[in-house]
């Protein structure tokens, strides 16, 4: 058998994980044993018995079901100490999993009725993120994201708000949910605002839909990461331009696999992105749901053949996308090198 290096030691940022998708199954049974939530039977199995659900969203009823399930855990979601407990246990589940830095993913407006408005939702989020950052050394910080099933002017109403709160811990703008509805081009004046307001550009492309819905997150949205990108491995002109400006692709390989974008895991194209030069940072998405977080997914990698010296580059690549400081990305990178002199065992 290979001797190989423990992947959860490996040194990495996380890109790409969203807020209630982060959540551990036990904390969404106990949330909802608290507040009287009925959770769907499928959901409630799934949490029960550790294997994720059945899901396949790769047609609209199938989308429907996920974001039924998605809905129903945001639903257990309350009070303030909800949101600083999941936002501590997502920060315990990185750091078990070798993460230096966390870029959590949220949309206020989905916690907003509850938590008192659009913006004291964030401030309790942000709030949430600090008292964590504090308490468990972890480098985190927050990505607002417009939803592309709402009006554009919501997004714009977002983008503002995050470009308010920059100097909280706000470090990006994105935008998530069905990539089949809502053009890219609908969203490039909350993107703009964004920019100008000197967040990040990090849209979801290229899972759902094909290269084309990655090329308008370029062309329209001046994306510096693209959320998944795989299918960008479809076009190998697009790969090059993605190459040639280093525009990370944000690969969830267990998730892509879960919701039926590729059969399996060996099906996702980690290789064709690697060698094409297109910079890579992997993520977890939703655990809650698709069963694995962070070092499961440089497992996937392993198991696609990448040596330890390539997975190594896969973590330098996520810290060099990440909005980390120049300290902690040098912290990271050195404990990178370190990682590799490692002795196999």
């Amino acid at each position: 058998m290979e001797r190989v290096r423990d992947l959860s030691e490996l040194p990495k940022a996380h890109l790409h994980l969203h807020f209630t998708g982060s959540m551990r199954p036990g904390t969404v049974l106990e949330l909802a044993d608290k507040y009287g939530v009925r959770l769907p039977e499928a959901l409630t199995e799934a949490l029960t018995s550790g294997e994720p659900p059945k899901l396949r969203a790769t047609d609209e009823r199938g989308w429907f079901r996920f974001q039924r399930l998605y809905d129903a855990a945001r639903s257990c979601l309350r009070e303030p100490e909800d949101i600083q407990r999941l936002v501590r246990e997502a920060a315990e589940e990185d750091l078990k999993d070798g993460s230096g830095w966390l870029e959590i993913q949220v949309d206020p407006t989905s916690y907003a009725p509850r938590l008192g408005g659009l913006i004291p939702a964030l401030e309790i989020i942000l709030d949430a993120v600090n008292t964590t950052v504090r308490e468990t050394g972890l480098g985190m910080r927050v990505l607002v994201a417009a939803n592309r099933m709402k009006h554009p002017l919501d997004a714009r109403t977002l983008a503002r708000l995050a470009v308010r709160y920059a100097d909280r811990g706000v470090v990006g703008f994105g935008l998530s949910n069905d990539e089949r509805r809502g053009m890219a081009r609908d969203f490039d004046r909350a993107f703009a605002i964004a920019r100008d307001g000197g967040l990040l550009s990090a849209p979801h492309g290229g899972e759902l839909t094909g290269p084309a819905s990655v090329r308008d997150c370029l062309d329209d949205l001046h994306a510096s990461r693209i959320g998944h990108g795989v299918r960008a491995a479809e076009d190998p002109r697009l790969l090059k331009r993605l190459a040639d400006r280093g525009v990370t692709c944000e690969v969830c390989p267990a998730s892509n696999v879960a919701l039926g974008v590729y059969e399996k895991p060996e099906d996702v194209p980690l290789r064709t992105l690697f060698e094409a030069g297109v910079p890579m940072a992997l993520g977890a998405d939703d655990p809650l749901l698709f069963g694995s977080r962070l070092a499961a997914q440089y497992e996937i990698a392993r198991h696609h053949g990448f040596t330890d010296a390539e997975l190594a580059e896969l973590a330098r690549q996520s810290v060099r996308a990440s909005a980390a400081p120049e300290d902690v990305r040098a912290r990271l990178l050195a404990g990178v090198d370190e990682w590799l002199t490692r002795p196999a065992v």
